[in-house]
């Protein structure tokens, strides 16, 4: 097959990407900075330079392809038009470009964070009305949207947390366990799901491929469901240390909050911090139920928590990382 990613060169899409090539597919990468896509270029990935913006470089991107995976997106913005612009308008785009060279599947990478927090012990499905509690999930949402009014035939994924080989964000975490830290938000009780993310491009591909996945929306995630206690104490397993849980009581993360986002207006930069962000650190639960994906394509997901934090702690040490 011959698939476009978006976002190749950042954590998910380059995992996207190795296993389309493991495949054995022709695959296109659009690219705002070739210099940082070499590695793409050298293990045979045509490249095409431009952004969500650039229109020219969109519908040449798009030409004669089978499916088009949208992974690309902004977590951190100044504001909420910034998020819009990346995460909507840009899917806009790319979903107008799609239309003019005929691709038959468009798959979108989503967010939970579309669709928003789930009650205690009952994990979303998908099928839920959305209420996403952050200007990025309201950006995330739109996106989907553009995606469902598109004559495209299309599939929609919101994996929750991702983790795994290339990830920066939990390998923050990782750095403080290295210390005997883990700070939580809260008691510890939140409920999460989180997916690997080498398994998240498997679940990619059996959504972009399979026969009975248009028109649908899925959380791609592992089954489990943890706590964002057990959570830290798991990146203490895999670290090798017995971590001290630092809880954050409400009032506290909630003003720690508002004065980092607060700093990051007043100095004009982007940050995945605010105010607004601790109405998802206090939510009762982030989870998913990945049962019709893994019904509709027979994907499972191979790394349960364990052993995916344990994977990716030795690939922080081979890559010295850590």
């Amino acid at each position: 097959m011959k698939a476009l990613v978006t976002g190749g060169t950042g954590f998910v899409g380059s995992h996207l990407i190795d296993a389309l090539l493991k495949r054995g597919d022709t695959v296109t990468a659009l690219v705002r900075t070739p210099a940082r896509a070499a590695g793409l270029a050298a293990a045979g990935v045509h490249l095409v330079r431009g952004d969500l913006d650039a229109h020219a470089a969109l519908r040449e991107a798009t030409e004669a392809v089978d499916v088009i995976y949208h992974v690309a997106g902004r977590v951190a913005a100044r504001d909420d038009a910034e998020f819009l612009r990346a995460n909507a308008e840009g899917t806009a785009n790319l979903l107008t470009a799609a239309r003019g060279s005929g691709a038959p599947r468009f798959v979108l990478v989503s967010s939970l964070a579309a669709g928003g927090p789930a009650p205690r012990g009952a994990p979303l499905s998908g099928g839920e009305p959305a209420r996403p509690v952050t200007a990025y999930g309201r950006s995330k949402l739109a996106g989907e949207e553009a995606v469902r009014a598109s004559s495209l035939p299309w599939v929609i994924l919101r994996p929750p947390m991702v983790y795994g080989p290339r990830d920066t964000e939990v390998l923050k975490l990782f750095k403080m366990a290295r210390w005997g830290l883990a700070p939580i938000f809260g008691k510890g009780d939140q409920e999460l799901s989180a997916i690997f993310g080498p398994d998240l491009a498997g679940a990619l591909i059996a959504a972009g491929t399979s026969p009975n996945t248009i028109g649908k929306t899925y959380l791609p995630c592992h089954p489990e469901v943890f706590t964002s206690r057990a959570f830290a104490q798991e990146i203490g397993t895999a670290v090798g240390r017995d971590v001290l849980i630092l809880s954050v009581p409400e009032p506290i993360g909630r003003g720690l909050l508002a004065v980092i986002g607060g700093a990051a207006k007043l100095t004009g930069t982007a940050s995945v911090l605010s105010s607004e962000k601790a109405d998802e650190f206090f939510e009762t639960a982030w989870t998913g139920d990945p049962a019709a994906l893994m019904r509709d394509t027979g994907w499972t997901p191979g790394r349960s928590l364990p052993e995916g934090l344990a994977e990716t702690m030795t690939w922080y040490r081979a890559e010295g990382w850590i």
